[in-house]
């Protein structure tokens, strides 16, 4: 029953990724080609949102719903792993005209095509975890 709440959260974000056409393979090409902000403004936004939330959760202690702390771990820094893995992700998106979240959004919208990226997504992934200990962290 608790998860119900992610259901409904899933669902809300989905409706709102829909609605703001952040999972639209045209304005996906929009971006790719500097022809619109639109794209660019949602990333701008979430991303302004997201410092704020999690300096907020790091400067004021914020706590989970069991009463344990939220601690955000810093990240190693290293100019190959986001360098490549960057590429990679962004030579996805722009061959597959969606990220991960839209994906979903564009299979929930009745585009069924993208099951085939989601299923590469997942494959990817899995190899991902293959081959982590080989690859530059």
């Amino acid at each position: 029953m608790k998860n119900i709440v992610y259901l409904l959260i899933g669902t809300f974000f989905g409706i709102v990724m829909y609605k703001s056409e952040a999972a639209s393979w045209f304005r996906i090409y929009e971006m790719f080609q500097f022809q619109s902000i639109h794209m660019y403004g949602l990333m701008g936004t979430a991303l302004a949102v997201g410092i704020i939330v999690v300096q907020y959760i790091k400067r004021n202690k914020v706590k989970d719903i069991t009463g344990n702390p939220i601690v955000i771990a810093d990240k190693d820094k290293s100019i190959p792993r986001y360098l490549i893995g960057g590429i990679l992700f962004g030579l996805g998106w722009a061959l597959a005209g969606a990220c991960p979240g839209p994906m979903f959004v564009m299979t929930g919208a009745g585009y069924f095509p993208i099951l085939v990226v989601i299923l590469g997504a997942i494959l990817g992934t899995w190899l991902y975890g293959l081959m982590k200990d080989k690859l530059p962290h």
